[in-house]
């Protein structure tokens, strides 16, 4: 584990940046001055109340989201300054994990898993796989991974909720992005089941070509971001007012990110 503290000293080394960044909808600041340096390798989460700013950051961190002010570097790559043609490789580098998921439920189980292709192959290429879908056998290989091969050909749609949740991890382990960023993978889920996705989800990317992959993950629970992370970063009103690792999380961190007393 990495301490808050050394972060930033070596630039190689940051898969995530933020320097005084502000995003403003309108009146609102959904992000107000936010500071934050990511390691490769880390795992990091977001935890704070809805409307803190947790999901604009990982939109700023993604490229879908351009910041009012301040500066956001992405893999060493500011995605507000680039082409849209850098902008598509640098997100082919990036996986994201969404709350909805974002599958097709009509197509079959392989074609979702291949979308985690589609920031490297051409248009033709995509279209092609969709008449006859192309690398099956690293599609399969993934779902071994997640536990559901034997649904390859099956309907997105005819699965289980948890069954659709490891088609969209698997989507991410063919991608083999160097960023994960996860926007509250885990909210429609039981605790059991909760607990369950985001081990598999952590298990698989240190599992990727035996090199530990960056997570930043935004959580309502904050229990749960402490057993999967390495850091805890708490979100409120648009302004980071926590950010420590796990094992120096302390008593009132919770009541704090929560506004359940008053700041020091």
């Amino acid at each position: 584990m990495i301490p808050p503290g050394e972060l930033g000293r070596d630039d190689a080394g940051v898969a995530l940046r933020l320097q005084a960044v502000s995003v403003a909808h309108g009146d609102r600041l959904a992000l107000d001055g936010v500071d934050l340096s990511v390691r490769r390798g880390e795992r990091v989460a977001l935890v704070g109340p809805s409307g803190a700013g947790k999901s604009t950051l990982l939109g700023l961190a993604n490229g879908t989201v351009t910041p009012t002010g301040g500066r956001v570097e992405v893999l060493g790559v500011d995605p507000a300054a680039v082409s849209s043609g850098a902008l598509r490789a640098l997100r082919g580098r990036i996986g994201s994990v969404h709350q909805q998921l974002n599958l097709v439920g009509p197509l079959r189980v392989v074609h979702n898993v291949n979308a985690g292709r589609l920031g490297t192959w051409s248009r033709l290429r995509a279209l092609r796989s969709l008449v006859r879908p192309l690398q099956v056998d690293e599609a399969r290989a993934a779902l071994e991974r997640v536990g559901i091969a034997s649904h390859l050909h099956a309907r997105t749609d005819r699965l289980s909720g948890g069954e659709q949740q490891r088609v969209a991890l698997a989507r991410v382990l063919v991608q083999d992005p160097e960023l994960v960023l996860a926007d509250e993978p885990v909210a429609s889920l039981d605790p059991a089941r909760a607990e369950e996705v985001m081990s598999l989800l952590c298990g698989l990317l240190d599992e990727q070509a035996g090199e530990r992959r960056t997570l930043v993950v935004s959580l309502h629970d904050f229990d749960l971001a402490v057993r999967h992370c390495d850091r805890v970063v708490g979100l409120r009103q648009g302004r980071v007012i926590l950010d420590v690792a796990v094992d120096q999380v302390g008593e009132g961190a919770r009541e704090r990110i929560y506004d359940l007393t008053p700041d020091p």
